[in-house]
């Protein structure tokens, strides 16, 4: 079982959120074309040829998912839909985050931005960031005088 590092802050602004959102108060003024109404996890890992981003959207289907590239900004944005049933189930708990989603990571510059790929398969969006050739690792042998 892996450890996740707790982010109490980011808890308290999450609870928050989501008591402003059942209030039917307005969002955060800053926060509304960025953020969305919730935000997938993500991992992102670097090799020596690419970065490689792995973000969590359950429930999204590959339509509603979209990645960009602009000025040095990766965008993914889409929007997790609350099913709609017509019977009267009585709910007693829901916790998961429903609507549109938007995270952006700002690319390093040894990224090759018309390279990048995107595979969408069982919730799970895979971004492959590759390097661009000057920036990757060279061994070099040093003469030793």
């Amino acid at each position: 079982m892996a450890l996740i590092k707790w982010e109490p802050i980011r808890e308290f602004e999450d609870l928050m959120d989501r008591y402003t959102r059942a209030m039917g108060w307005p969002a955060r003024a800053n926060e509304t074309v960025t953020r969305g109404d919730w935000l997938p996890r993500v991992d992102i890992v670097e090799t020596d040829n690419e970065f490689v981003i792995k973000a969590e959207i359950p429930e999204v289907q590959k339509e509603d998912v979209k990645v960009t590239v602009d000025n040095g900004v990766l965008s993914i944005q889409g929007e997790r839909r609350q099913e709609k049933d017509e019977r009267k189930e009585k709910y007693h708990r829901v916790e998961r985050s429903y609507g549109s989603f938007v995270r952006s990571f700002s690319l390093p510059e040894n990224v090759d931005d018309s390279a990048i790929k995107a595979v969408f398969k069982d919730g799970m969006l895979n971004l492959t960031l590759p390097k661009t050739a000057a920036a990757r690792p060279k061994s070099l042998e040093i003469a030793v005088e």
